[in-house]
């Protein structure tokens, strides 16, 4: 579908070299978003970290379940199982 942009009030298509550059700006865009987002999801999933590394302390016996291992260890492999960071993140519950 063609592109047009306004030139002293008139409609023009854009040239072939214009829809080129146009093209080139969305993508840089499009891959730019991807990575923030999932900056985005890897400082989420940092805090989410974060808030639980007292369940491994040595001081605490009988608070690292197995369940509690289960969800720290899918937060550190979450980024890994994400192929589209824009897309709805399913995150792990966390235990009580």
């Amino acid at each position: 579908m063609p592109r047009y942009k306004k030139v002293n009030g008139q409609r023009i298509q854009l040239t072939d070299e214009e829809e080129t550059a146009r093209d080139a700006e969305e993508k840089a865009f499009s891959d730019g978003y991807s990575a923030k987002k999932m900056a985005q999801i890897r400082r989420k999933r940092n805090s989410l970290l974060a808030d639980t590394d007292w369940w491994a302390s040595s001081d605490i016996s009988g608070t690292f379940t197995d369940a509690r291992k289960k969800y720290r260890t899918d937060l550190r492999d979450l980024p890994s199982t994400i192929s589209d960071p824009t897309a709805t993140v399913t995150w792990p519950t966390k235990p009580d």
